[in-house]
């Protein structure tokens, strides 16, 4: 049995040439996409692949993301369904996820 890792563990970094987060765990690459327009971030792809899915990895690509936004002052819609179901798990404000 594959261990989970701890979501706060995976390395995540903005890539703002490619629009998007990233973090690459176990040499794969996973992605949460983005648009900028006018002050406003659309989140609108999240992308872990099939082996390394269910450990997490999606949702600390989106809490960096949402952390990050929320650092420049920038409105957040989420066009992808999973951010969506994301941010109605993690209201602004819940066990300090966004502020």
């Amino acid at each position: 049995m594959t261990r989970r890792p701890d979501p706060s563990a995976i390395a995540v970094r903005h890539n703002p040439e490619a629009s998007r987060f990233e973090a690459v765990v176990e040499g794969r690459l996973c992605v949460a996409d983005y648009a900028l327009i006018d002050g406003v971030l659309w989140m609108t792809h999240t992308g872990v692949p099939a082996a390394i899915a269910g450990r997490g990895i999606a949702g600390a690509l989106v809490k960096e993301a949402l952390a990050w936004a929320d650092a420049q002052g920038l409105t957040v819609h989420p066009a992808c369904s999973y951010v969506s179901a994301w941010m109605r798990r993690h209201p602004p404000g819940a066990d300090g996820v966004r502020e």
